[in-house]
């Protein structure tokens, strides 16, 4: 058993996961193993693929798996619940970059409180900037705010995205983006990962609202990663699409909240 298992799914974006690998490998000291699950094999060149794989070669607690068809997020993710063999489980992003030895740090802060079921830490873009990832629970209006009208009703997005919290210290985050969470692996387990009723978009949100049912999500302030967040679904109509359905999806689930 190694003390963290990681999860990075992979659509198209080669170039970021190798960043990525590459810091983690550079600045993790815990014992570690590094899933890497391929949702776009069949989107990229085959010169490509073999180039990646070798890259990944030269890491031995590094594994690919290929997938024959896009799972999506959630189903990605999923496809390594059974081989799990880890205390600690986090779903990374391709498009994340650590600069310390964030996991050591997380998994100290799990080890001192039982109570708390998944961290998620600082996360700030390239300049140093903390990003709005940590969010009220969603609600209709929320979303619709968020799709539609992003320009207008300030107070209410600064509310919904917790900006009168005192980010120097911990707080329980009721949905924390899903571009890097670290789980204890039995309860990501017991929950049956995430809901693969989204295909793209709020299974993070979905996952967050169980893990806050049984446990605690906290944001831990002493890690920080970096984030290139590119917001896809506002720029391309085919994620817009999964974002509606997945809006729907959420909450035909959990009861429509409409503010």
């Amino acid at each position: 058993m190694v003390e963290l298992s990681i999860t990075i799914v992979a659509y198209n974006n080669y170039i970021d996961i190798k960043n990525a690998i590459n810091t983690i490998e550079k600045y993790t000291t815990v014992s570690k193993k590094i899933f890497i699950v391929d949702n776009g094999k069949n989107v990229v060149s085959s010169e490509e693929l073999i180039e990646f794989k070798k890259f990944l070669s030269k890491y031995k607690d590094v594994e690919y798996i290929e997938c024959e068809k896009n799972l999506g997020f959630g189903g990605g993710h999923n496809k390594v619940i059974d081989l799990l063999k880890s205390k600690y489980h986090a779903i990374v992003n391709p498009d994340i970059i650590i600069e310390e030895d964030v996991f050591f740090s997380i998994i100290k802060y799990l080890e001192k409180n039982s109570e708390v079921g998944m961290v998620i830490p600082k996360i700030s873009n390239e300049f140093g900037e903390l990003q709005k990832v940590y969010r009220e629970e969603v609600t209709v209006l929320d979303m619709f705010i968020r799709m539609f009208a992003n320009k207008f009703f300030k107070t209410r997005q600064l509310k919904h995205t917790l900006q009168q919290k005192d980010y120097s210290k911990p707080f329980q985050v009721p949905f924390g983006q899903g571009s890097f969470l670290v789980i204890r692996t039995e309860l990501f387990k017991n929950l049956s990962g995430f809901d693969e009723g989204f295909f793209m978009y709020l299974e993070d949100a979905d996952l967050c609202k169980r893990v806050n049912n049984v446990s605690k999500l906290m944001y831990f302030p002493d890690a920080t990663v970096i984030h290139k967040w590119e917001k896809g679904s506002h720029k391309n109509l085919l994620l817009f699409k999964y974002h509606l359905k997945s809006m729907l999806y959420y909450f035909k689930k959990w009861g429509w909240k409409l503010w």
